[in-house]
């Protein structure tokens, strides 16, 4: 049976989640879509307790935190999640309105559609070493789903993004050793994130190894040590019960770069008034987008949401005068919201 809906929200990260409180206070109804088996996108997916100091109103929010507290504000609009399914295909129906189908078969008939799927379909950027591939979801791990495996663990972290300095940082005095490589001086990490790792491990509570990981050593049938070669050209070898890799994502935009749209390199180019696509009734917000001066904020994201749910409404209403009211004094927000009288 076919959902119908107002809107269709591609991406259920951050700014899709917000973007159905946008079009709640609109009166439109949202289902949401998303290829990952969890709400909250990268934030839940890759760094859930990564620390967020840029959300207006919080001085510090973990990213898992921001996501909770997102899907508390969207409750009074019940908004509907289909998980672990990627829209496949996107068309138009004469007359108005989108027609989606997914990886699972659900089908939806929605008035707009909005795509918020971050970077796209992400892929983890691999270890490329001849057959380490076995012990992944082992002892070599993408992301970290749990923590607390790695205490008392010999423990080896890959890269020199934020990813790889913010999980560095946290298993330092948790697991038994923790050694950080990467392959040069230059991090593309958080200036202070790189300077707090580099004071541990003067004060000799990490190691720091700038170099290249070129091999690995098995013992038991179990990956037991990593063959590095350093920056001089030295050889080291360094013993280690599991490895976090964290060289990057690999976006792709997968189906969505068959849908018509116009692009910029990886993303959907809009308008920056009403955040649409060059379809008429498509609209991309967050780091999917691409406009003069974009930058790759959850803030900027939240902002393109709210923009993008009054052009929606305005198409879908093209008679009808909307009214920006405020949430801090109108009744009929109040309404909407539950607030009590």
């Amino acid at each position: 049976m076919t959902i119908e809906t107002d809107v269709t929200i591609i991406g259920a990260g951050p700014c899709g989640l917000f973007q159905v409180f946008e079009l709640g206070l609109l009166d439109l109804r949202a289902h949401l879509i998303d290829a990952l088996p969890i709400v909250g996108g990268q934030c839940a997916e890759l760094y859930p307790d990564k620390p967020i100091y840029d959300i207006p109103g919080f001085p510090v929010v973990g990213a898992l935190e921001l996501v909770e507290r997102l899907q508390q504000q969207i409750k009074p609009f019940s908004p509907t999640f289909h998980l672990g399914q990627q829209v496949q295909e996107l068309r138009a129906i004469e007359g108005g309105g989108f027609e989606l189908r997914t990886s699972a078969g659900t089908e939806f008939r929605a008035k707009a559609v909005v795509i918020a799927g971050g970077v796209g379909a992400f892929q983890p950027v691999q270890l490329r070493l001849p057959g380490i591939e076995k012990y992944e979801d082992r002892q070599l791990f993408y992301k970290v789903r749990d923590p607390a495996q790695f205490h008392g663990k010999k423990v080896v972290v890959l890269g020199g993004g934020d990813s790889a300095l913010d999980w560095a940082l946290n298993l330092v005095g948790k697991a038994s050793e923790l050694t950080l490589i990467h392959r040069s001086a230059q991090f593309r990490a958080a200036p202070a994130s790189v300077s707090k790792f580099q004071e541990l491990a003067q004060a000799g509570k990490a190691r720091l190894l700038l170099g290249s990981v070129l091999g690995y050593r098995e013992e038991a049938g179990r990956l037991s040590a990593l063959e590095v070669t350093d920056i001089q050209q030295h050889p080291h070898v360094i013993e280690t019960e599991y490895v976090l890799a964290f060289y990057g994502l690999s976006p792709k935009l997968g189906p969505i770069a068959e849908w018509g749209l116009t692009l910029n390199k990886h993303q959907i180019v809009v308008d920056p008034e009403k955040f649409q696509t060059s379809t008429p009734g498509i609209y991309a917000v967050g780091d999917i987008n691409w406009y003069p001066g974009k930058k790759k904020l959850i803030l900027s994201g939240f902002h393109e949401a709210a923009l993008a749910a009054f052009a929606i409404k305005q198409q879908l209403f093209p008679g009808e005068k909307i009214h920006l009211q405020y949430t801090t004094t109108s009744p009929a927000m109040h309404r909407k919201l539950g607030v009590p009288d």
